[in-house]
């Protein structure tokens, strides 16, 4: 069986980045694992939170129930600083993904790109370098060999994508985006239940608008830049995540 990985910053972005995607895969067999590195704790919107704590509590429980809605086999809030991943310590996020990359041992890993999507946000920029190093040193053995000693193996994913677009927002911090490699076709259908899966956070929901209308413009497929593969290659377009991808552990 196939195995995906996505690992985000955020609450919603599972749903605002790849939820068609997941969707799509899921439908198919993959096995689709989400790992999200905050429980977006400092997020300007808090509904009816009073702390920090309480919204990280709300926005787990909003995370739970749209990983339902895009069939996620299993998913993990981790508890780094929301709007603060470029303080905390490099060597120590980027052990613990590859702990989970060697435990999932996915055949494909998608991320964000680091200029932080299309809403320059720092924690996706974070997110993007914390999951690129893991995924390229899971497969070394001379990385975290305390995990090795521990029963975990090394692990190769064949392939890591970064989501990426064909547009920017205006209002925001510019972003030089990763030109698309792969157009993921969601359909209409998926279209609809990907945005249905955004709009469980409801404590982000003055963003529901915005979302929707990028959402809509960007229209009923995902696109993706082919970051690294563990065949040397020349650049080619691609329609499918696991192209070329074989069913091996």
């Amino acid at each position: 069986m196939f195995r995906l990985l996505c690992v985000t910053a955020h609450p919603d972005d599972e749903a605002g980045g790849f939820g068609g995607t997941l969707l799509l895969y899921a439908s198919r067999g993959v096995e689709t694992h989400l790992l999200c590195l905050t429980p977006g704790q400092a997020a300007t919107h808090r509904g009816s939170a009073r702390s920090d704590q309480d919204l990280a509590t709300l926005r787990r429980g909003e995370l739970a129930r749209a990983c339902r809605m895009l069939n996620i086999r299993q998913h993990e809030c981790m508890d780094y600083p929301d709007a603060a991943l470029d303080r905390v310590g490099f060597n120590g996020v980027v052990a613990e993904v590859t702990r989970r990359i060697r435990q999932i041992r996915p055949h494909v890993v998608i991320t964000i790109g680091p200029e932080g999507a299309i809403t320059a946000h720092p924690d996706h920029s974070m997110a993007s370098l914390f999951t690129t190093a893991a995924y390229q040193w899971a497969a070394r053995s001379n990385r975290y060999t305390d995990q090795l000693e521990g029963g975990l193996k090394p692990h190769r994913a064949q392939k890591l994508y970064y989501a990426t677009a064909l547009f920017t927002l205006p209002d925001r911090q510019p972003v030089s985006l990763a030109p698309v490699t792969t157009m993921v076709e969601i359909g209409e259908e998926l279209l609809e239940k990907k945005i249905a899966a955004f709009k469980v956070h409801t404590s982000q929901s003055p963003l529901f608008p915005i979302f929707e209308k990028a959402t809509r413009q960007r229209g009923p497929h995902e696109t993706f830049h082919l970051a690294a593969s563990t065949r040397p290659r020349l650049a080619e377009r691609e329609t499918d995540l696991f192209e070329g991808v074989k069913d091996e552990d």
